[in-house]
């Protein structure tokens, strides 16, 4: 299984990467931690480090997205996706692996 990023995602991340020139090369880093009113939260960040030797690396379209192992066995067979719409703004996970999620969509239980 693997990690996908939909073509609204991808330009997104492209777009914050260029926003600052310290990030452009930079992966971006998805984690599960805990957290939220569901009990486990996504974060996200760039990171300039090389991914370490067991993380998992996912590319598409000129997008490197890394995860640590733990948060692979949360993150498997998720869609990273990009909403613009009239509900708000911001990343949205896909993810098969979540059991129930929080009004907000940002925590989940697994």
């Amino acid at each position: 299984m693997s990690i996908s990023i939909t073509p609204k995602a991808v330009k997104e991340i492209t777009r914050l990467k260029l926003a600052d020139e310290s990030t452009k090369d930079a992966l971006l880093r998805v984690m599960v931690i805990g957290g939220g009113c569901s009990g486990m939260s996504y974060k996200l960040g760039f990171d300039n480090q090389p991914a370490a030797a067991n993380d998992k690396v996912f590319e598409q379209d000129g997008v490197r997205l890394v995860v640590d192992a733990k948060s692979f066995l949360y993150l498997s067979g998720t869609t990273l996706d990009f909403s613009d719409g009239l509900n708000g703004t911001g990343f949205v996970f896909n993810n098969p692996n979540a059991k129930s999620t929080c009004g907000c969509g940002s925590s989940f239980s697994a």
